[in-house]
């Protein structure tokens, strides 16, 4: 019990210097790892280094290597252009279009993770075009993987209704389906008037857009931001504000759209085309093959080096190495603490307890905390059972039980320190990637209480024998 009680206070130390002083929360987490593993855990420097998340760091590096050649290449323009025309220019429903995406990918079977570092990606090239806040965008982008997460056909679904079937405990995968589906579209209405979306009603494209190097590409119009964007926002320049002398004193600056031009839509070349099939085949390969996305990211990467020397130029110095280091150091962390045993721990401990709503709760909280930091999938197969026993004396509804916990253990994967998170604060403009981290780390942490409270109540309680 010391042993897991000195990794716990390791976790919260880790959390507290990073928050209060100038040390990388990633470097002092792998400093963490080896002092822990070695002294407390007796493992070698090789044990420590066999919990880094090496397929995390590949997917990580090369969806974001991919998306700077595709930025460099023109096709994020393309995609951005693409995207308006498919809502009539209808800024306010650009967030929705991507969380409904992601959601349509996961629910036919990619993983999480795959969908998200395809689509965040494309969602933050449309925040920085259309002044949307990139903490509006991640959170609809993560969590539309979520939404889809647990249908029956999903990598989620399948894990936690093949646990509860091998447990013979009562389920209803449709229900499931239907109730995390609904809950992750209701987080989504508050994340998204809590954090912009109010200012995008009314706007359209020809009203806001802006170009890359932030200028107005159009009128000021209802609606229309007319000032730096707020915190999580893509910061510019005042929207239709007149160069110096253009309109007389207490006169409106209507000029600008005179002198503006209104952003071209590019065409498809061989190199855009070639990324566009690139982007298309990592689709592919996640839903129909399991294919590993940052593998197929480098695939692409590579062919697409060979075609247009070019566009690869200066693409790896914009890979998001920061968050890359304070992912992977949290992460391996995590690892020496699961071989430790102190996850199991925490779950037995909460499993001993007398009272089955108070223990229900307390499952939800432990598989929310800890899959704010490791693997929705391996919580997920890790807690049900523990959940076990007191579902068996039928006190609390397992159907209800498992809904709550499959909700509290991934809407939590918004935190930055899991994946969804992570490619989100990845492919943030770089001068934000501190701000967003730093957002989404609250809304992350406040949702391990959130959720689990809230899923109890909706699930839990009204279940109780």
């Amino acid at each position: 019990m010391t042993d897991h009680l000195i990794a716990i206070g390791a976790l919260v130390l880790i959390f507290a210097v990073a928050t209060f002083t100038s040390v990388h929360m990633g470097a002092l987490a792998l400093v963490a790892a080896f002092a822990v593993g070695s002294t407390v855990a007796s493992e070698s420097a090789d044990d420590v280094f066999g919990g880094f998340p090496g397929d995390l760091f590949v997917v990580l590096v090369g969806v974001t290597f991919l998306f700077a050649v595709a930025k460099n290449n023109g096709t994020i323009e393309w995609l951005v252009h693409a995207a308006t025309r498919a809502v009539g220019g209808r800024i306010a429903l650009i967030p929705w279009v991507m969380f409904l995406i992601t959601a349509a990918l996961t629910a036919v079977g990619a993983v999480v993770p795959a969908a998200v570092g395809v689509i965040a990606p494309i969602g933050m090239s449309l925040c920085a075009r259309y002044r949307i806040r990139p903490l509006l965008m991640g959170l609809l982008v993560a969590n539309g993987g979520c939404a889809g997460g647990f249908s029956p056909a999903s990598v989620y679904g399948s894990i936690t209704n093949g646990v509860v079937e091998r447990n013979e405990l009562p389920s209803s995968p449709g229900l499931l389906f239907a109730m995390t589906f609904l809950f992750s579209v209701a987080l989504s209405v508050v994340a998204y008037f809590m954090f912009g979306g109010r200012q995008l009603l009314g706007r359209r494209a020809q009203d806001a857009e802006v170009t890359d190097g932030g200028a107005v590409a159009g009128s000021s119009g209802p609606g229309a931001s007319t000032g730096p964007a707020g915190p999580g926002g893509a910061s510019a320049g005042p929207v239709g504000a007149a160069p110096a002398g253009t309109a007389p004193a207490g006169g409106t600056a209507t000029a600008t759209v005179a002198l503006a031009k209104p952003t071209l839509a590019p065409g498809l070349d061989l190199s855009r085309s070639l990324t566009l099939l690139g982007l298309l085949g990592m689709v592919a390969g996640a839903l129909f093959f399991e294919w590993n996305v940052g593998l197929m990211a480098f695939t692409v990467v590579v062919v697409l080096t060979l075609v247009d020397p070019d566009a690869a130029k200066g693409a790896v110095d914009r890979c998001a190495w920061s968050t890359v280091l304070l992912v992977c150091g949290v992460v391996t962390f995590v690892g020496v603490m699961e071989r430790m045993g102190t996850i199991e721990w925490l779950g037995d401990s909460v499993a001993k307890i007398d009272s089955p709503l108070l223990g229900a709760l307390l499952i939800c909280v432990v598989g929310a905390v800890v899959s704010a930091f490791a693997s929705t999938t391996g919580i997920l197969g890790a807690l049900i059972p523990l959940a076990v026993p007191f579902l068996m004396d039928g006190q609390v509804s397992a159907v209800g039980l498992i809904i709550a916990l499959a909700i509290s253990s991934s809407v939590v994967d918004s935190s930055p320190l899991s994946t969804s998170g992570a490619l989100v604060t990845a492919n943030a403009p770089e001068e934000q990637r501190p701000q967003i981290f730093n957002s989404l780390m609250r809304w992350g942490m406040s949702m391990t209480l959130v959720a689990p409270l809230a899923t109890w109540a909706l699930f839990v309680i009204p279940g109780q024998a």
